[in-house]
């Protein structure tokens, strides 16, 4: 499966990409590398958020090579380049959040399990984030440690426009209606990457922000404008899902969240609560990043990085309060 090359976004080099197939419909596009290191650490699974595609995390991919772990990576089903439901492709559309767990299982069961080193780790960002704890929650979860970048545990009251129990009656009606499968009310073919970046909720930084509309330009089958009703609808009642307290008091391996400061895509607050009701979980905020951590400028993702650092892998006595000076000294 080929991956889209820019002169100032190159493909890493020594990959290895092909697809999953789900099902007859369903196949996933994937990519995995060995470290460029003479050690291996294990591997980070590394999971995207809703409308992402492999395309934007070659830094990422690179970081955690010099890190010493082999990198394994897909596209969710219905965005990058795996397979689309509709003739329109740009929709974001899911009827179930346990589909994405399909994708996910098995992804690790065709790809990472037989190809890939112990131990296994998992970095993932906003809805990735999301799906990654239904799955730590699971009790076929084979990761030792996650770490999460701003998890979409709940969408904040900017994006949603109104309160939440409003958009959720709002949502099942449009559903009942049969508008699932269209566009949320003023959704559009457009990705948010393609939008202008003065203003934009994902990043201070413009050149990682040129960059990846730059991918979208080069190639318009990554692209994945709004989501529709349906796709919301799952995403409430997923997070409703994962919200239960007793849901996170049942997740048995250590967990990483790490929070934006001015996050106005996703709840802060909502992350800080799951964290507490966490057996072994830790939440820390990176102060003045926005929404996507890993596409901020270099103070941020460093700071982000020292977080991943001491805690992939680190021991179970990790303390919050260690990570917090931590990030801390980093920014000073």
């Amino acid at each position: 499966m080929e991956l889209v090359s820019l002169y100032n976004n190159p493909v890493p080099e020594g990959g290895m990409t092909g697809r999953v197939e789900i099902d007859k419909r369903v196949f996933l596009r994937y990519a995995c590398w060995r470290p460029t290191t003479d050690y291996v650490r294990g591997t980070v699974v590394l999971v995207q958020g809703r409308s992402e595609f492999i395309e934007k995390y070659f830094e990422t991919v690179s970081d955690l090579r010099r890190r010493g772990f082999w990198v394994a990576t897909f596209d969710w089903r219905g965005q990058g380049g795996s397979s689309r439901d509709f003739k329109n492709h740009y929709k974001g559309h899911i009827w179930d959040f346990g589909q994405y767990d399909k994708d996910l299982l098995t992804f690790m069961q065709q790809v990472v399990f037989p190809d890939c080193p112990a131990p296994y780790y998992a970095l993932g960002h906003s809805m990735g984030a999301h799906n990654l704890l239904r799955h730590a929650g699971a009790s076929l979860c084979q990761f030792d440690r996650m770490v999460l970048s701003a998890p979409m545990l709940r969408l904040s009251r900017e994006i949603l426009g109104m309160p939440r129990e409003f958009v959720s009656i709002a949502v099942n009606l449009a559903s009942w209606l049969g508008l699932g499968e269209s566009y949320v009310l003023g959704g559009t073919d457009r990705n948010i990457n393609q939008r202008a970046f003065k203003g934009n909720k994902l990043t201070r930084d413009q050149e990682r922000f040129e960059r990846n509309k730059a991918i979208l330009t080069a190639s318009d089958k990554l692209c994945v404008g709004s989501p529709t009703y349906a796709w919301l609808l799952a995403a409430l009642r997923s997070s409703s899902y994962v919200m239960q307290p007793s849901f996170a008091a049942n997740v048995k391996i250590p967990i990483l969240l790490i929070g934006a400061g001015s996050d106005r895509i996703v709840s802060n607050i909502a992350i800080r609560e799951f964290a507490e009701r966490l057996k072994s979980g830790k939440n820390v905020i990176i102060p003045n990043a926005r929404h996507e951590i890993l596409q901020e400028s270099d103070g941020v993702r460093e700071q982000f990085w020292a977080g991943f650092d001491a805690f992939v892998p680190g021991e179970v006595a990790f303390q919050a309060s260690d990570l917090t000076n931590l990030l801390s000294s980093q920014s000073s």
